[in-house]
């Protein structure tokens, strides 16, 4: 999978990109990151890419030219699955989302910065608008940084145990339960019994009667 980013800020993403699952992905070759400066594709001399929003208001709007301009020559050198924009007002993400993200072969993310993006942009550029929450960020770079992630432990080899990203939270709906480690006793607190039974159909049950009970104890929303 390729992911280009479009975003005002690159530097935001090195020290993110670098480790972890997103970092033994892209050295396996299983993904490919791209990080691209809107403000290159600026023909201000200055590198302008914000104004003045038409008909007042607070805040500054990033222009549609050298979004365009960035969008425009990526498209012309390869063929995009979607092209997302990271936004307050989009569809709620989700790891059914991430999963069919995950089919993608090559993805754009749009970052958004200051008041927003000239609405043009969205009209005549973006596949699906994105949004992590229902709240406000500085821009839209930390909420790309979720997507690649979320996303990329789903494709296949990215995980030492392929298994390990079913068994997550949400995926089957519901979330994870309980888990534990040496050691099996901890200052009197005990790891449950049928975990060190070795039953393995017993443990499973056990599994899913936890997941059930924390699903109705902290997300009952997910079970409606």
């Amino acid at each position: 999978m390729r992911i280009d980013i479009l975003t005002l800020f690159p530097d935001m993403f090195t020290g993110v990109f670098a480790h972890s699952i997103i970092h033994r992905a892209v050295e396996r070759g299983l993904l490919e990151l791209h990080i691209h400066n809107i403000r290159d594709y600026s023909t201000d001399r200055h590198h302008r890419v914000d104004d003045y929003p038409f008909g007042g208001g607070a805040g500054m709007v990033m222009m549609i030219e050298p979004i365009a301009a960035c969008i425009e020559q990526l498209k012309g050198e390869r063929h995009y699955d979607a092209v997302l924009f990271m936004t307050p007002d989009g569809k709620t993400f989700n790891q059914q989302k991430a999963n069919r993200l995950s089919l993608h072969k090559n993805m754009m993310v749009l970052c958004g910065h200051y008041k927003g993006v000239d609405e043009r942009v969205r009209e005549l550029f973006i596949d699906e608008e994105i949004s992590i929450g229902d709240y406000v960020l500085s821009g839209g770079e930390i909420a790309a940084m979720i997507i690649v992630d979320a996303v990329a432990r789903i494709i296949p080899g990215v995980l030492n145990d392929e298994t390990s990203a079913l068994t997550d939270s949400f995926q089957d709906g519901l979330l994870s339960p309980p888990v534990y480690t040496r050691p099996a006793d901890y200052q009197g607190h005990k790891v449950p019994d049928i975990l060190l039974s070795g039953h393995a159909k017993k443990i499973e049950e056990w599994k899913t009667e936890q997941q059930l009970a924390r699903t109705q104890a902290r997300r009952p929303d997910l079970l409606a």
